[in-house]
């Protein structure tokens, strides 16, 4: 096991816990993907949209022993009403995102034990899958995921944004 790893806990976001501190870590996690010119979400937005995207579903962090929180991601239960996928859709489909860890403590497994851990929550809902969206050209994400167990399932081109989105789906 990583030091970055040894160091962490998983745990739901705490009504204490900083939605400032969390929209800048989105900020720099996902700042190399908005220099290639890709618009995701998380790269700007605002302290108002993570609130938002905070109350659509469950936010998982992982925290160093410090209570700093250096990941995180959403959990969003199987729902039947999801704009532009229809995988998505799906009634034993959950889905994840808003995932991001620290750009420094990256490749050390927060990652993967963020995602084990939203799988469980939707292995627990009685989903049958999970899915997960990324942009198309994001070729190291799409492998990455890939080699965590999801594959492809479906194009979708979301509102405002630059870049066609790969659906990515894992039995559960």
């Amino acid at each position: 096991m990583s030091p970055s790893t040894d160091m962490t806990s998983i745990r739901r976001l705490a009504a204490d816990d900083s939605v400032e501190g969390l929209t800048k870590l989105l900020h720099r996690a996902y700042a190399t993907l908005g220099a290639r010119g890709w618009n995701y979400t998380a790269v700007d937005q605002t302290v108002e949209v993570t609130r938002k995207r905070l109350a659509e579903g469950t936010c998982l962090v992982a925290a160093d022993r410090d209570g700093r929180i250096v990941g995180t991601i959403m959990y969003n239960p199987p729902q039947t009403s999801y704009d532009g996928s229809p995988w998505l859709c799906r009634s034993d489909v959950a889905h994840l995102g808003q995932f991001g860890v620290e750009p420094s403590l990256q490749k050390g497994g927060i990652g993967a034990r963020l995602m084990a851990a939203v799988e469980a929550m939707a292995r627990a809902d009685g989903a049958r899958e999970i899915a997960l969206d990324t942009a198309e050209p994001a070729v190291h994400l799409i492998d990455w995921y890939a080699r965590c167990g999801y594959r492809f399932v479906e194009y979708a081109q979301w509102k405002g944004k630059r870049y066609r989105s790969v659906i990515m789906s894992k039995s559960l």
